[in-house]
């Protein structure tokens, strides 16, 4: 990738009269931990899903890693792993099946299966049925997920959400360490400033679809 990981220009998305992300500009660099902060309906989920292709913008563009994101562009997706809302898993399946499945589907290498699992802390879990797990275990098997093809991006919305203080915690130390193993770049975006900020390097907050504060966190 290039110096920025994700660049914005001018990005904008209506829904009807609503303009939910209004001329946004973001610049994160490659290897940094990004909180991207505001409250909830403040255009968060929106810009995630246009960094991704997933939305089309009605103005501007985003680049990854220096190349222009356009839907389908298989090449450039391969390059990002994103968590967005609930990890999909199958329940009636173990950990090492889920990520077997996705091996499978997407023709990765089943030799990541051990490290990723190592890395998400589950290794000890990983022939258990995820219908046994807790929450804060589905979210890092979700990562886990995330992170097979070992990309260079990694996009989280609000990974810690219905998490209780040591889900928060055991996401946080994760966060780190997905970063600083491989110096992947992780964008998260959240409400909670006093969560993203033991982890960030980078805070960039947006405010009824505008970005308001860009500036370095506390880690």
């Amino acid at each position: 990738m290039s110096d920025a990981a994700i660049r914005t220009y001018s990005l904008t998305r209506r829904f009807g009269k609503l303009v939910a992300v209004d001329r946004l500009d973001l610049q994160v660099p490659a290897g940094s931990v990004y909180a991207f902060l505001g409250p909830n309906g403040a255009g968060k989920s929106t810009t995630i899903r246009m960094l991704l292709g997933l939305f089309r913008p009605d103005a501007g563009r985003v680049e990854i890693g220096g190349r222009r994101m356009r839907r389908g562009d298989a090449l450039l997706l391969s390059r990002i792993g994103a968590l967005i809302e609930a990890p999909s898993l199958y329940p009636h399946l173990t950990a090492r099946e889920n990520l077997e499945v996705t091996c499978r589907l997407t023709g990765i290498s089943s030799d990541r299966i051990g490290p990723v699992l190592d890395t998400v802390r589950l290794a000890d879990a990983a022939n258990r049925p995820v219908r046994t797990f807790s929450t804060g275990m589905r979210q890092r098997l979700g990562i886990a997920l995330a992170i097979l093809a070992d990309p260079e991006l990694l996009i989280l919305d609000e990974p810690t959400n219905g998490l209780d203080p040591a889900g928060m915690q055991e996401m946080r130390e994760l966060i780190l360490r997905v970063s600083r193993q491989d110096g992947r770049t992780v964008f998260l975006s959240s409400h909670l400033l006093g969560e993203v900020g033991q982890v960030a390097s980078l805070v960039g907050l947006i405010a009824t679809g505008r970005r308001r504060f860009g500036g370095r966190g506390d880690a």
